[in-house]
C-alpha cells in the first residue's frame, strides 16, 4: 500500500512575500518622500526667519530712533517745563505739592492720549516725581545719576513687572537742565503678538533663564526649561516631544532676549499631506493587485493555524493537558509544531509531578527533622496541618490557598531547629529570659524559608502565626486584619493541637476543653471568626486530630501551657 504523502510545507505556497515586497518598497518610498519633504520645509523655514531676522532687527532699529525723537518732542511740552522750572525755583512744600499734582496730571493726559506703557518725570537729582501709563506702577522712585544728563539715550532695563524698552531726554529751559523725562516701552505679550504678526512665527522673549512673553503654545513652552534657554542662541533647531522648531535670535537688548520660533512640523503639514495621498493611491493599486495573489494563499495557509489555534484556546480554557493535540493533516510545519507541543506538554505535566512531589516531600522531611528533636511534639506539625485545611475549608478558602495552608501549617514551627535542646525540651517551667529565646522562632523560620524561593507562598505563615488580634503576640506585634488569615489559622490550630497534647511539664486538656479555651480567648488571643470556623467544622468531622495521652512525667504548667501555647506546641 502505498504511504500517504505529507502535507504541503508553507513554503510552497508562501507567496505570500508580493505583499511583502511591496509593503517594502512603498515604505521606502514614503520614507524617502518625507525626509526629502522635511529637508526642503527645514530649509524654507530658516530662509523666512533669516529674512524675518533682518526685517526686524531694522524695524526694531526704527521702533528705537521714534522712541526717541517722541521722547526729545515730550520734552518740549510746555506745561511740564514750566512746571519742572516753577519746580526748580521754588522751595515751599506746598507750592512743590502743587506742582507735581500738575506735572502728575499732564503725564497722565499724555499716557492717555498715546497710549504709553509708562512715562516718568524725575528732578535734577533723579527722584521721580510722577509716573502715568498702565506700566507706569512697575517704574522706581530713583532713575540713578546719569552720564551725561542732557543726552538723549535709549536702553533696555529691567523693572520690576518686566522689561521695558527705556528713551530719556533731558528737561530744560533758558539753557538749564531741570530734571529728565523717560518712556517706557514695555517687551511683553502684546509686544511678542505684534512681532508674531510681522515675522508670521512664533515669539519667545527671554531674559536671563525665564520667558518673559511668548505666542506659542502653553505645552510648548513648558519645555523651555533654563537649561533650553540657556542654549538657544547656539542652535537652529529645538526638539520639543516629537515635535521639531527652527529658532533664530532677532536681537539681544540688554537683559532681553527676542527669537522667533516656526515649528517645521506644521510647515511640512501641507507638503507632507500632498505627498501621502499621492503614495496612498500608488499603496491601494499595488495591494490590490496583490492581494489577488494572496486570496488563496490566506486560505490554505490560515485553515491550519485556525484549527490549531482553537485546539490550544479550548485546552487553555478546559485546563486538560492530559489530552493531545490532534494533527490538522493540512500542514507538514503546523503538525510538526503540534507534536513538539504535545512531547513538551508531557514533559511539562512529568517535571511538575515530580517536581510537586520533591516540594511536599522535602516539607514533611523538614517537619520531621523538628518533630524528631522531642519526642513530645512528634505528628505535631501534621496534625496542626490537619487541623488548619479542616478550618480553612470551613471558612471557604479557595484550593491554592488550603494548599499554602496545608504545607505552611507543615513547617510552621521550622524555626525551632535554631533553638538550643536546653530551652525547647526543657521539662520545666520557662524563664522569662527562655521564653524570650523562644520567641524568636518565628523569626528564625521566616530566614529559613527565604533561602528556599519555592518556599516564599508560606513565609507569612511561619512568620507570624504567633501574632494576636489584641496585638499582644510577636514578632512584631500586629492587630486584627494585619495579619493574614492563614497565619490566624494556623494560630489556633496550633493552640488547639498544644493544649491537647502531653508535654512534659502538664498533662493533655480533653478536646471539649480546649475548645472552651479558644472560645474564651476570642478576639483576644485568637481570631474570633477562625475560631468560629473550627467550632462549624467540628461536628462534622469524623475524628477531631489531638494529641497523645502519655502520662505526666512532672507537675502541671496547664497556666503556662494556655497562655504560651502557641509558643511552646
Amino acid at each position: 500500500m502505498k504511504a500517504p504523502a505529507p502535507p504541503p510545507r508553507f513554503v510552497v505556497r508562501a507567496t505570500v512575500a508580493t505583499l511583502i515586497m511591496v509593503g517594502f518598497l512603498l515604505s521606502a518610498v514614503f520614507i524617502v518622500v518625507m525626509l526629502d519633504v522635511r529637508d526642503r520645509v527645514r530649509g524654507a523655514v530658516s530662509e523666512r526667519l533669516v529674512a524675518s531676522q533682518r526685517m526686524l532687527s531694522a524695524l526694531e532699529h526704527r521702533r528705537t530712533q521714534e522712541l526717541l525723537e517722541q521722547a526729545a518732542t515730550l520734552a518740549e511740552n510746555p506745561t511740564l517745563k514750566y512746571a519742572m522750572h516753577a519746580y526748580a525755583t521754588t522751595r515751599d512744600g506746598g507750592d512743590r505739592r502743587l506742582l507735581v499734582n500738575t506735572i502728575a496730571s499732564e503725564l497722565d493726559t499724555i499716557a492717555s492720549r498715546l497710549h504709553l506703557d509708562a512715562i516718568a518725570v524725575a528732578d535734577s537729582d533723579g527722584s521721580v516725581l510722577a509716573v502715568a501709563g498702565r506700566l507706569g506702577t512697575a517704574w522706581p522712585h530713583h532713575l540713578g545719576e546719569p552720564s551725561d544728563p542732557r543726552r538723549t539715550s535709549a536702553e533696555v532695563v529691567s523693572r520690576r513687572d518686566g522689561v521695558f524698552r527705556v528713551a530719556s531726554t533731558a528737561l530744560t529751559a533758558q539753557g538749564a537742565t531741570l530734571g529728565r523725562l523717560q518712556l517706557g516701552i514695555a517687551i511683553d505679550g502684546n509686544y511678542a503678538r505684534e512681532l508674531s504678526v510681522l515675522s508670521g512665527a512664533g515669539t519667545v522673549i527671554a531674559s536671563g533663564d525665564a520667558i518673559l512673553a511668548s505666542t506659542l503654545p502653553n505645552d510648548t513652552v513648558r519645555t523651555l526649561t533654563p537649561e533650553r534657554l540657556r542654549v538657544l542662541p547656539m542652535v537652529e533647531t529645538i526638539k520639543v516631544g516629537t515635535a521639531e522648531y527652527a529658532v533664530r535670535l532677532l536681537f539681544r537688548a540688554g537683559p532681553a532676549a527676542v527669537y522667533v520660533v516656526d515649528s517645521i512640523d506644521a510647515s511640512a503639514a501641507p507638503a507632507l499631506g500632498r505627498a501621502i495621498r499621492a503614495i496612498a493611491i500608488i499603496a491601494v493599486g499595488a495591494f490590490a493587485l496583490a492581494l489577488l495573489a494572496t486570496i488563496w494563499l490566506a486560505r490554505t495557509i490560515a485553515k491550519p493555524i485556525d484549527t490549531l489555534s482553537r485546539s490550544l484556546s479550548e485546552m487553555t480554557q478546559s485546563r486538560d493537558f492530559e489530552n493531545p493535540l490532534a494533527p490538522t493533516g493540512y500542514s507538514l510545519e503546523v503538525d510538526t509544531l503540534t507534536a513538539a507541543f504535545n512531547t513538551m506538554m508531557q514533559s511539562v505535566s512529568t517535571a511538575e509531578a515530580q517536581t510537586r512531589s520533591a516540594y511536599v516531600g522535602a516539607i514533611r522531611a523538614l517537619a520531621a527533622a523538628l518533630d524528631a528533636r522531642d519526642p513530645y511534639t512528634a505528628g505535631h506539625s501534621e496534625r496542626v496541618s490537619t487541623l488548619s485545611v479542616i478550618i480553612g475549608r470551613q471558612m471557604g478558602l479557595p484550593d491554592d490557598e488550603l494548599e499554602i495552608v496545608r504545607l505552611g501549617a507543615l513547617l510552621h514551627d521550622i524555626g525551632k531547629i535554631g533553638i538550643s535542646d536546653d530551652v525547647l525540651r526543657k521539662a520545666a517551667p520557662l524563664t522569662a529570659a527562655e521564653f524570650e529565646v523562644i520567641k524568636q522562632h518565628p523569626g528564625v523560620g521566616a530566614r529559613i524559608l527565604r533561602s528556599v524561593p519555592f518556599l516564599a507562598p508560606h513565609i507569612p505563615i511561619v512568620e507570624l502565626h504567633h501574632e494576636r488580634p489584641d496585638g499582644q503576640g510577636y514578632p512584631h506585634g500586629l492587630r486584627g486584619d494585619e495579619i493574614p488569615v492563614p497565619a490566624r489559622i494556623v494560630h489556633v490550630a496550633d493552640a488547639f493541637d498544644a493544649m491537647t497534647s502531653a508535654r512534659a511539664y502538664r498533662r493533655r486538656r480533653d478536646a471539649a476543653d480546649a475548645m472552651r479555651e479558644l472560645w474564651h480567648c476570642a478576639g483576644s488571643q485568637f481570631d474570633a471568626d477562625v475560631v468560629q470556623a473550627f467550632a462549624a467544622a467540628m461536628p462534622n468531622m469524623d475524628r477531631v486530630p489531638v494529641g497523645d495521652a502519655r502520662p505526666v512525667v512532672t507537675p502541671s504548667a496547664a497556666r503556662l501551657a494556655i497562655v504560651s501555647s502557641a509558643a511552646r506546641p
